[in-house]
């Protein structure tokens, strides 16, 4: 028996070191990222998640905006890390990000008033689910990936920006582009501290 699925997990990595030079259309990543979080499992099938593809300009904007955004809190002396760190985002060829929709979450709330305490926390389940299917599709088309989190520091800007619904909350930036360095070696803790099997 041939483990794909496992196989294709274990391709996913952070990767950092990115450039533009993208082999797939631009088609084809719109179709990997709708799939992965059309096909994600959501609590009552909500489908919660949303996903705001930006590319080219728009991708670059992205990075300009998270970049002005901490220029105006951090130290200017302990400014130049940062902006290379940002700028190594920007090198890449897009960025997708992710959002819940609150319109949804409260409509759970409130129809099903029993789990009320429980939709926010399986919201967040459920993008951290549409996050890493993302990851890994993009990781088996050969591109790379890292997961950033600038919310909520550009919320505000990034849906004045993209005329994002008010009931879209920002939860994870993923920049994405060609692969300049891969990651290196994985380490792990021990299965033992990690897993428990009761026969």
């Amino acid at each position: 028996m041939t483990n794909t699925f496992l196989d294709s997990i274990k391709v996913r990595r952070s990767i950092y070191a990115l450039d533009k030079n993208v082999s797939l259309e631009d088609s084809k990543i719109e179709e990997i990222v709708k799939d992965a979080v059309k096909y994600s499992p959501s609590s009552f099938n909500s489908q919660s998640s949303r996903a705001v593809v930006l590319l080219g300009e728009n991708h670059d904007k992205l990075w300009n905006i998270v970049e002005d955004t901490l220029r105006a809190i951090v130290p200017a002396e302990n400014f130049a890390a940062t902006a290379e760190k940002v700028g190594s985002f920007r090198a890449g060829y897009g960025t997708v990000l992710f959002f819940e929709d609150n319109a949804v979450i409260e409509g759970l709330q409130e129809n099903f008033a029993l789990y009320a305490d429980n939709f926010p926390v399986w919201a967040e389940q459920s993008t951290g689910i549409a996050q890493h299917s993302v990851w890994v599709a993009l990781a088996n088309a050969g591109i790379g990936a890292s997961l950033q989190h600038y919310n909520p520091l550009i919320d505000d800007a990034v849906k004045a920006e993209w005329d994002i619904p008010a009931s879209w909350n920002l939860r994870a930036q993923m920049p994405f582009g060609n692969i300049v360095q891969e990651a290196g070696e994985k380490e792990f803790i021990d299965d033992a501290d990690r897993f428990r099997v009761f026969k």
